[in-house]
């Protein structure tokens, strides 16, 4: 209900201060004069631009088991291995408060895992094979720590809330901007010109890499709170011994989504590299254990 609640709040939130912007640099009263529906279109692009970014998240389960192979443990015929594995997972969902997540396995010679669902109670946690057979079994429970820290922390709807909202501002302003081309630089009566489009499509675009900067920046500090979770549920030492492991051999995961609530982080990265980084260096991210005191 929180989750909902937040999602309904931040919704009319964003909608309220396109408004209110609008208002202050006369876009609204603009289009008004040429016969534009300000408020209509502020809901149009408050729907598709959550919309999208919740059918994503609401797809995010079935595209890990179907694009990643993902496959899923069933307690009744797992091994022992595997049954470590959902013991491990079953302590930290008790430590943190939610209800135990499917757990599944797939086939990747690099390790890795990641976390990803509608919630924080319907969540699924993933983990490669190479991740199984390169760490220790400290080491594991420590990745599986920083996942179900971010399951906990309610990561993967908060990244679409905030997916939501830049959606909702390129959506707006791109049509807001191709309208005002269309005209006052090619002289369209309606604004709906060739013009229009091809300004929407270009400015939809410009718009979408500014946005990707601020969802990458919430998804690297959401990282470091990651790692906090996961040096409290498995050990500093734990934690920090499985980043030094990733450093060792790295592949990203295969789509930028599930990327994004993976445990492994990127080469580092400088200027404008730096801010579409989804993970922050590996190396920032231990010099940031280590400084939260002595490890245990």
């Amino acid at each position: 209900m929180k989750r909902i609640l937040l999602f309904i709040v931040t919704n009319l939130a964003v909608l309220l201060v396109l408004t209110v912007v609008a208002r202050l640099l006369g876009i609204d009263a603009y289009l008004a004069a040429h016969g534009q529906s300000l408020q209509g279109l502020l809901v149009w692009a408050g729907l598709f631009g959550f919309g999208g970014a919740f059918v994503s998240l609401a797809m995010s389960k079935m595209q890990a088991k179907m694009f990643m192979g993902v496959q899923v443990i069933d307690p009744q015929s797992a091994d022992a291995n595997a049954r470590w594995l959902l013991s491990v997972i079953e302590q930290h969902a008790r430590n943190v408060g939610v209800r135990l997540p499917e757990v599944g396995i797939f086939d990747s010679p690099e390790p890795n895992a990641f976390a990803t669902g509608m919630s924080r109670n319907s969540a699924l946690v993933a983990v490669s094979t190479g991740l199984l057979q390169r760490m220790s079994r400290e080491e594991i429970t420590a990745v599986l720590g920083h996942e179900m820290t971010h399951v906990a922390n309610g990561d993967m709807v908060t990244l679409t809330l905030i997916q939501g909202v830049v959606n909702t501002f390129v959506i707006f302003l791109s049509r807001v901007i191709g309208n005002i081309v269309d005209r006052a630089v090619f002289r369209s009566e309606d604004g709906r010109g060739i013009a229009y489009f091809l300004t929407v499509m270009v400015t939809q675009l410009l718009l979408s890499v500014l946005a990707t900067i601020i969802v990458m920046w919430f998804s690297r500090w959401r990282e470091f709170r990651a790692d906090r979770g996961g040096a409290q549920l498995a050990g500093t030492n734990n934690m920090i011994a499985a980043l030094d492991e990733l450093k060792r051999v790295h592949e990203p995961l295969p789509t930028q989504q599930l990327a994004a609530f993976g445990i492994a982080g990127g080469d580092i990265g400088g200027g404008l590299k730096r801010l579409f980084m989804s993970h922050p260096p590996l190396d920032e991210r231990i010099a940031a254990l280590r400084s939260l005191g002595p490890a245990s």
